[in-house]
């Protein structure tokens, strides 16, 4: 299975969900997460995705480490199993 089909289900689910997957690009500022992911119930989360089996490199750990030293929530999403566990932590159900 390839990244891409882990995104395209995270993006269904999402809307599936009443929410918005957008794809999140920094000019300036590499690794990222992949997809800032908003929420209908008021909560948003960043959303690094890998194809399976596969580990965020170390800049991607930085970033992550420095969006969550701000508050913000951060996955890394490598099965199409995690989503819906991931989109129920955010909404905190």
């Amino acid at each position: 299975m390839r990244e891409s089909e882990v995104e395209k289900t995270l993006i269904f689910e999402v809307k599936k969900r009443g929410g918005i997957a957008l794809k999140f690009i920094s000019p300036g500022m590499s690794g990222v997460p992949d997809r800032l992911v908003l929420m209908n119930c008021g909560r948003i989360a960043f959303i690094e995705l890998k194809a399976p089996g596969k580990q965020m490199r170390p800049l991607q750990i930085k970033r992550k480490r420095q969006l969550e030293a701000l508050g913000f929530l951060v996955y890394c999403i490598d099965k199409k199993e995690q989503i819906g566990g991931v989109l129920d932590e955010i909404c905190g159900t």
